[in-house]
């Protein structure tokens, strides 16, 4: 096996696609590059976002059991910026309630945190130094 090289995408399991798909267009300034009534999807660079409905999720994942929306989230996603602040601002003007941030971390990074209608957090981080 080749060990991987990068992440090509990324599957949030989601309540509301229309929800979901609003928020990520007007957070990320984004436009979806495909989509139907069970999902939508970004391209961020080069990896795809893919928003699926959580009831089709199943088939993806299958036995392994769909998270439920309340359990708390267990990941974090990291958006690498160049100035923290700035995008925390633009983030702002978009809508978009911080959790926490900008924080200057003790391992030399400038980060904030939010997250999307459906709890999944992200984090956009700039390298310190």
């Amino acid at each position: 096996m080749a060990l991987p090289t990068g992440v090509g995408a990324i599957t949030l399991f989601v309540e509301d696609v229309p929800r979901a798909k609003a928020f990520y267009e007007r957070a990320f300034d984004a436009t979806s590059i495909f989509g139907d009534a069970n999902s939508a999807v970004f391209r961020l660079d080069n990896t795809l976002l893919n928003l699926l409905d959580r009831a089709e999720a199943d088939g993806l994942i299958s036995p392994a059991p769909v998270g439920q929306s309340d359990a708390g989230s267990r990941f974090q996603l990291t958006i690498w910026v160049e100035d923290a602040d700035a995008a925390c601002s633009e983030l702002g003007t978009r809508g978009v309630t911080l959790l926490n941030g900008p924080i200057d971390r003790p391992w030399g990074v400038r980060t904030a945190a939010f997250a999307d209608p459906d709890g999944h957090v992200w984090e956009v981080a700039q390298q310190l130094g």
